[in-house]
């Protein structure tokens, strides 16, 4: 899979906005149909699912859905590329997948939950307080 997508290339400039569109949806299509390669690569089937991975690559392209100039997008595109071509030649280590697409920016939600239980006041108010 990897040796066919070092063959794509990014065209170095769109013609016009709906070009630059049409390749992010390209691009999104590739990602998408990687993922089932993703997943056996880097042994995250018992971490995240094929949906949890398809929207975690939604939400990275929607954060940048207000960029109107081609130019730019065809920039974030060849990023995009580069950061896919480095996944599917595991150029990344499992941990790295994990923290950066499974977790994401709010950590483990389970985490935040169990921690507080069983802990007295003096306890939490200490660990508010304590300056490390």
């Amino acid at each position: 899979m990897s040796f066919t997508l070092r063959s794509v290339k990014v065209p170095p400039n769109s013609v016009n906005l709906e070009e630059a569109r049409s390749r992010m949806f390209e691009f999104f299509r590739l990602a998408c149909r990687s993922i089932p390669s993703i997943i056996d690569i880097y042994n995250l089937d018992e971490v995240v699912t094929k949906s949890q991975l398809r929207t975690t690559i939604a939400a990275q392209i929607r954060k940048n859905s207000q960029v109107t100039n081609p130019k730019v997008i065809d920039m974030l595109l060849f990023k995009g590329m580069e950061e896919l071509n480095n996944i599917l030649e595991h150029a990344k280590q499992r941990h790295h997948m994990i923290g950066q697409y499974v977790t994401g920016q709010h950590g483990l939600v389970q985490d935040l939950d169990s921690k507080d239980k069983g802990m007295s006041d003096f306890l939490k108010n200490f660990y508010k307080t304590n300056y490390f």
